[in-house]
């Protein structure tokens, strides 16, 4: 940053500086920033929604994509004048701290009648008394230090012991006023720069700027408002904390911090969305910016996410979390999680990543689970939880990443908490949580289990195309074997990837020809074993879990090649209904209509 510029900012001027003006003109942009999202608000939720249950045509087209585009106005408006209420907000914070300091300064000076020059030097009287005549030893004036708090060396500091008294008031009223000074241009930049393009639309450019605007106003704000986010606090705290804030510092948090509160976990569902959607248009912005082909993998799968929320889905939608660290994150919830009796959250596995394809066919799974769930019990919600980095294709021996734990481990500690959040907010005495695990992401469900006292709130655990979790029993997974059920089809090569006693073979097979090579290297090499890669078989008669049928699925070596299609179809209802059903039986809590199958 460069430097500021020599300042003319006076002591008297920091003394007199009127900072309840500044939070005044604050609440003026706060109550702009309000407006704007009252009628954004409006726009979503009735005008849009009326244009598409009453009208059609071409007409009701255009009309919907023009309120669309006032929506996303609207967002913007509301975005960068909640931005100018924090900045003004973070400033007469910050200088109301210096303020503090220059007047303890000056009351000092006071009491002990020195008197401060309008230069910040002081000047005080006699004191004390020669050592050889013992007169009262005179008087002086302590200047003002290039570096405040440096006192010149003890052989030429005066013997009066108001000098040293002076020196420190002086240096004290110096400090105050250059930290004031500092303060004052840093924030003057931040503010000239937040303003908008002429014009009545809002191009990804402009989303581009507000990324840059929310990123210097959130470096700003850092002690006015992060340090106060109970980051390291538990889901409980999180949510007491957050309902014992007053309007307005919910509101600054959220316009200033969409991506730290809507990813807390014990924040309720409804406000995760609200500051996701805001997230969103900014990580589009950010990425927009960016020339290279990991953004360009993320931004198509945002777009895609923003489609979907803006389309007004049924169940409705709601983006309980959103980020672009690592491969990209992303949680979606069909239904609100808070109000419905029955919530499940999806783990998907290998290769997912923020991209259009987990965008459009994880996002469905999860929809697909909600809707069929509610076909049983109304009050349901189906999550999918993109929390973690999950491991992506293999390319060599040495990134093996989908034969190692640290993944899941990892993501099974951020999932725990994650389904922690979810049992603090729901609102129902009753509630009924389930844990859904698919490929890699069973591993990382098997992983949350192991977190101390298992994953909060959970009652039943789904296992679907699992190559393990990490235990041998189902007993283990903390939920009692009879609430464990698995999914695994004939053809599914991921279902029998080797143990590690066969661990040569099979990751030559991985290497070679991926889940497939894997699968047949392995079978080679040590046929009838009921050991996978990450533990016991879940579908073997020794794990003890209860195993739902499920269709066979695509052969995976044909006369048309190699498929592994058996692996990705156990939430489609059309091409696996049975198997999607007992899904959405066990999500709405009547696993004792799912029809249960022998073990392997």
């Amino acid at each position: 940053m460069t430097p500021p510029p020599s300042s003319t900012l006076t002591w008297a001027q920091l003394r007199d500086l009127r900072c309840a003006e500044l939070e005044g003109a604050a609440d003026g942009w706060g109550k702009a920033s309000n407006r704007a999202d009252a009628g954004r608000d409006r726009i979503e939720k009735q005008l849009l929604n009326g244009l598409r249950e009453t009208q059609r045509g071409a007409a009701a087209d255009a009309a919907v994509g023009r309120l669309r585009q006032l929506g996303q106005n609207l967002q913007y408006v509301y975005t960068e004048c909640g931005l100018v209420r924090t900045a003004l907000n973070s400033l007469a914070h910050e200088m109301r701290a210096q303020q503090r300091a220059l007047r303890d300064a000056l009351d000092d000076a006071e009491a002990l009648r020195f008197t401060v020059h309008a230069d910040g030097s002081v000047t005080y009287p006699e004191a004390g008394e020669g050592l050889i005549d013992g007169k009262p030893l005179p008087g002086g004036t302590a200047s003002v230090t290039a570096a405040p708090g440096l006192l010149p060396p003890s052989g030429l500091v005066a013997p009066n012991p108001n000098a040293a008294k002076a020196q420190d008031i002086a240096d004290r009223v110096t400090k105050a006023v250059r930290t004031a000074a500092e303060i004052d241009w840093r924030f003057a930049g931040i503010l000239r720069d937040l303003k908008a393009e002429e014009g009545l639309k809002v191009p990804d450019r402009t989303w581009t700027d507000a990324a840059g605007d929310a990123a210097a106003v959130r470096d700003a704000a850092r002690g006015y408002l992060k340090s106060g986010i109970p980051v390291d606090a538990s889901p409980a705290a999180r949510k007491a904390w957050w309902a014992g804030l007053t309007d307005e510092q919910r509101e600054e948090y959220l316009a200033v911090y969409p991506d730290q509160i809507g990813n807390l976990d014990g924040i309720p569902a409804l406000i995760r969305d609200t500051a996701n959607r805001d997230n969103l248009q900014l990580l589009i912005g950010k990425l927009e910016g960016q020339d290279d082909a990991d953004a360009e993998t993320k931004l198509a799968g945002l777009r895609e996410i923003d489609r979907q929320l803006s389309e007004g889905r049924q169940p409705p939608m709601y983006l309980l979390g959103i980020g672009d660290e690592g491969n990209g994150r992303a949680i979606v919830s069909y239904g609100n999680p808070d109000t419905a009796r029955n919530v499940s959250a999806y783990v998907p596995g290998l290769n997912t990543s923020l991209d259009e394809d987990f965008a459009r066919n994880d996002l469905k799974r999860a929809r697909d689970t909600a809707k069929g769930a509610n076909k049983y019990d109304h009050s349901s919600a189906a999550i999918v939880w993109l929390g973690y980095d999950a491991p992506q294709s293999v390319d060599g021996l040495d990134s093996l990443d989908v034969m190692g734990d640290e993944r899941a481990v990892t993501g099974g500690g951020a999932f725990s908490r994650f389904m922690g959040g979810i049992s603090a907010t729901n609102e129902n005495e009753d509630q009924h949580l389930t844990a859904i695990g698919h490929s890699y992401g069973s591993r990382t469900v098997g992983a949350a289990t192991q977190e101390g006292g298992g994953i909060p709130g959970v009652d039943d655990i789904i296992l679907v195309g699992s190559p393990g979790v990490g235990v041998d029993r189902a007993e283990d997974l903390g939920v009692g074997e009879e609430h464990v059920f698995v999914g695994a089809a004939e053809n599914d090569v991921v279902t029998k990837l080797p143990s590690k006693g066969q661990s040569v073979a099979g990751a030559i097979g991985l290497v070679a020809a991926g889940p497939a090579g894997a699968y047949l290297m392995g079978d080679i090499a040590d046929q009838g074993d009921d050991d996978l890669w990450f533990g016991r078989d879940p579908a073997s008669e020794a794990f003890g879990a209860r195993r739902f049928p499920v269709d066979e699925g695509p052969r995976v070596f044909s006369g048309s090649g190699v498929s592994i299609d058996a692996h990705s179809q156990y939430f489609d209802p059309q091409r696996d209904a049975i198997s999607a059903d007992s899904i959405a039986l066990i999500s709405a809590g009547r696993a004792d209509k799912v029809k249960i199958e022998e073990s392997r």
